[in-house]
């Protein structure tokens, strides 16, 4: 079976030569080592490059089984064998007459494939790729099919974080249509405006249920700040969404250190201060004058001879 579709589809565009340039074609192959592989694999239906396809384009509803077909186009004076296969979410539907198929050379031959949409697809975009392995090279071909129904576009900013001198989020489609993200990017400072990037495009495209995790260059992250990192994310069909992360950068630890050291010397050194006053002696307050007519030393300071202070002259002696 596997010869008789080759053999059918090779007859269908009839054993026709191609010139060598044919491996030049859109989507040709690589062999090991980046020297050009002498095949090509493109979405069917056109004879030279102004009729060729960029993408398999399919549109249906769920539970629809969609027809098209992939040329693979052999340059090269040896037969070729390739094995076909989907990948993605799109490609995953994709289901070929033959998964391996050789084609006779200088000879373009076109697969028959049938791409059935799940009952339970949700309306909106789906992406994948057909993918095309023979002689040791790789070809890969979008698929792209919009599925009939309501479309939702929606999209949510998270996980925002500043990191050395990057800025990490991530993207997740939260909706049914496939996305292309435009980024606006603002930080603030406590003294104003540290950034200010308009808003962009973002070179993806985000299909539906993905998630995407992607990093914000931020090389003049300042030394000493409170900042707030403002990203918004905006697509079409009215999607958007914003985020934000706070971060508080502090001089390196040994300028830390010295900051402290130096301010608690400094109070230290009051402290001291302030005991030294405390502990210093006081002045002698200032006896109280005597009174009128007494006699001299009969002040309030004078409290006469001690009795057990006597002479030693008058010990013992009556009085």
């Amino acid at each position: 079976m596997a010869v008789l579709t080759a053999v059918f589809a090779a007859l269908l565009h009839a054993l026709t030569p191609f010139p060598a340039a044919a491996a030049a074609d859109a989507g040709a192959g690589a062999a090991p080592g980046g020297a050009p592989a002498d095949w090509a694999a493109r979405p069917g239906g056109g004879a030279g490059d102004r009729d060729a396809r960029p993408y398999v384009y399919l549109e249906g509803t769920p539970g629809t089984a969609l027809q098209d077909r992939l040329a693979v186009t052999n340059s090269g004076r040896a037969p070729l064998t390739v094995r076909l296969r989907g990948d993605g979410r799109a490609g995953a539907w994709a289901r070929f007459a033959e998964d391996t198929v050789t084609v006779p050379p200088r000879t373009r031959a076109e697969v028959p494939l049938a791409l059935t949409v799940p009952p339970a697809a949700t309306p909106g975009d789906a992406s994948g790729e057909l993918v095309a392995t023979g002689r040791g090279a790789e070809v890969r071909v979008p698929v792209r099919v919009r599925i009939g129904g309501p479309t939702l576009a929606a999209l949510t900013v998270e996980d925002v974080e500043i990191v050395g001198g990057a800025i990490r989020y991530a993207l997740v489609n939260r909706g049914n249509a496939l996305l292309r993200p435009r980024l606006a990017v603002r930080v603030e400072g406590v003294f104003g405006t540290l950034l200010d990037r308009p808003e962009r495009p973002l070179p993806l495209e985000l299909a539906p249920g993905r998630r995407v995790e992607r990093t914000e260059p931020w090389p003049d992250a300042p030394a000493l700040d409170a900042v707030t990192v403002r990203l918004r994310v905006v697509a079409e069909g009215g999607a958007r969404d914003e985020a934000e992360a706070s971060e508080t950068y502090v001089p390196a630890a040994g300028g830390g250190l010295l900051l402290v050291g130096g301010v608690a010397a400094l109070a230290s050194r009051a402290y001291r201060k302030r005991r030294t006053g405390r502990g210093a002696p006081r002045p002698p307050e200032p006896s109280e004058p005597p009174e009128a007519g007494a006699p001299p030393g009969t002040g309030a300071s004078h409290r006469g001879p001690d009795p057990d202070h006597r002479p030693l002259a008058q010990a013992g002696a009556r009085p």
